[in-house]
């Protein structure tokens, strides 16, 4: 096969669409297997996850207003198509480097219905990005474009005179390989070792990969769909083709059946569009000047993300991506011998805008002036840099969208809640830090009183005797007292604290069995999103699990959803 053909269901879904005997039992078999997840959501400030920037903006603190154009609501939506409507877009430009992409890839229906879409000026796109990370890398890379599909279903009810597109946008041209070449399973990690160099899009698979796939299949095979998935990467990656290419193949697989478009960005008649704008950072600076003086009003309450460059462009041309500089009337293309004098350099990029790679303050630009987009759906730290950037759009009159937090999840296999439920826990105490954790566990579970609070306010009332009682013979002994109240009350804090730590050795098992499941639903105590790999949860239950995650995906709420599975049926 020329290309990854993914199953549109497993068999667990083909079950759901099986015409079942007439029976009055139908409804509950079928309600019972609905049930293999439940949900559980949860405000985001409750997972003590996310930095403080991110929960301002969901909150809508007056201290970030003037860095975004629209809040991210129906009504901010509305109001940037009413903008957008007005920007100058290339639709024909779009549709036909969409139509050379899609070349020899089988589009489902609806993503060919999309692509037609986007023709008229009532289509408007509902855009998500990441970079081709290895067989999709962490969960993430899943949520952000399940996120993407159903913000652009429930606007197309909404705002039915229009027409929404989900797009994942592919950073096809990122050159961080240690960023990209690994992925982890069920905790163990998987790394590609590459010498190859330039944007990793770019990069070809090669027996090195395709032998991570042999060991991949060794630790999978054994589950029900296991092999599905491996299945499933040798199609997509195949020897001799690259990176840019199988993460098309493979994310249109995945998702092509609900009409998600990807779009490759790597394209010279894209990049026609940003000549004006590439010339201005080359030549004359100015979108570095535009930002930094967003910037010098960004410190003033948060930490600044984007730090921008004189020049924010790279050169890219085969397996070369490097920053390019300008030395005293030279412009040089770094860790290279290659460079230009200024007419060289306007000819080049005259004759070649492809080979000019927007670093992060000028890709979010390029993306709104190629696409008919609204809404842009990223994680924490991509919405912490579109911050710093609506300056920059405005300068050179193109919208700047909605902002929408992606969605996060935690899935939690039954086996996994069920020993939470056995400790007197839920789930979402598990948030906590392990001190917070250990405390509470002991609270919940001992019959011993481990606080001196009572004993504290006895004593506090014996001092307050004491300072009356020296008082009357001198009262500069009243300080006295004091401080020696002071070292008391620290004295029985720390008998607090080694009471507590003495009870939680006594409950040593049980606090080694809670640590356990912490590191499982938190690998190396940071969200399982940012660590696990798709592969461990589809080799378990089929595509059936990513339709699940559909169901369970928010579009406007921005919450946190808890995921909990039951065993396979």
């Amino acid at each position: 096969m020329n290309c990854c053909h993914i199953p549109l269901l497993s068999q667990k879904v083909i079950f759901l669409l099986m015409p079942l005997p007439k029976s009055p039992y139908n409804k509950q078999l079928l309600a019972l297997f609905l049930a293999m997840f439940a949900a559980e959501i949860i405000d985001y400030n409750q997972t003590n996850s996310f930095s403080k920037i991110v929960i301002d903006y969901l909150q809508a603190s007056p201290q970030l207003q003037n860095f975004y154009a629209h809040p991210p609501t129906i009504e901010g939506i509305k109001s940037a198509i009413e903008q957008k409507q007005q920007q100058v877009l290339n639709r024909p430009a779009l549709v036909d480097a969409l139509s050379r992409q899609y070349k020899d890839i089988p589009a489902s229906g609806p993503v060919q219905k999309n692509i037609g879409a986007l023709s008229s000026n009532k289509t408007f796109t509902i855009t998500t990005a990441h970079q081709p990370n290895l067989f999709t890398g962490p969960l993430y890379f899943i949520y952000k474009i399940l996120h993407t599909i159903k913000l652009a279903e429930k606007l197309s009810k909404e705002i039915p005179d229009m027409h929404f597109v989900p797009v994942f946008y592919m950073g096809s041209e990122d050159a961080d390989i240690e960023e990209l070449n690994h992925f982890t399973v069920d905790g163990k990690r998987y790394v590609w070792q590459t010498k190859q160099k330039g944007a990793v899009g770019r990069m070809v698979i090669d027996d090195a990969m395709i032998a991570l796939i042999d060991e991949l299949k060794n630790q999978l095979g054994v589950s029900e769909f296991g092999n599905e998935w491996i299945e499933m990467l040798k199609q997509c990656y195949r020897r001799g083709s690259t990176i840019q290419q199988a993460t098309f193949e493979i994310v249109n697989g995945l998702f092509g059946k609900w009409g998600l478009i990807v779009l490759i960005a790597d394209d010279a008649a894209l990049k026609q569009q940003m000549k004006k704008v590439f010339t201005d950072d080359l030549f004359d600076g100015l979108p570095s000047q535009v930002v930094t003086t967003t910037n010098q009003n960004f410190t003033a309450h948060y930490n600044v993300q984007a730090h921008p460059r004189a020049i924010n462009l790279f050169y890219l041309k085969d397996d070369v991506r490097e920053r390019i500089e300008k030395i005293g009337d030279r412009w040089q293309v770094i860790n290279i011998n290659l460079s230009f004098d200024e007419t060289r350099l306007r000819d080049e990029l005259e004759m070649h805008p492809e080979r000019f790679s927007p670093n992060v303050i000028l890709r979010g630009l390029f993306q709104e002036t190629i696409l008919p987009n609204i809404v842009f759906i990223g994680g924490g730290g991509e919405l912490a840099y579109w911050l710093q950037l609506k300056d920059l759009f405005t300068r050179y009159g193109v919208v700047f969208p909605v902002l929408v937090l992606r969605n996060s999840f935690l899935v939690v296999e039954k086996k996994w809640g069920n020993r939470i439920a056995k400790l007197g826990l839920r789930v979402t105490d598990f948030f906590k830090t392990d001190v917070e954790l250990s405390k509470l566990f002991v609270a919940t579970v001992t019959t011993k009183n481990l606080s001196v609070d009572v004993n504290c306010e006895k004593m506090e009332k014996v001092f307050e005797a004491l300072s009356l009682q020296v008082g009357e013979i001198d009262k500069t002994l009243i300080h006295h007292v004091q401080a020696l109240q002071a070292r008391s009350l620290k004295t029985f804090e720390a008998l607090e604290k080694k009471m507590m730590r003495a009870e939680i050795r006594n409950l040593r098992d049980h606090i080694i069995a809670l640590n356990r499941i912490k590191s499982h639903l938190f690998p190396g105590n940071g969200l399982q999103e940012r660590a696990e790999n798709l592969g461990g949860f589809y080799a378990k239950w089929g595509s059936g699990f990513v339709d699940e995650l559909y169901e369970h995906s928010l579009a406007m709420e921005q919450k946190f959803v808890i995921v909990t599975t039951s065993p396979s049926p």
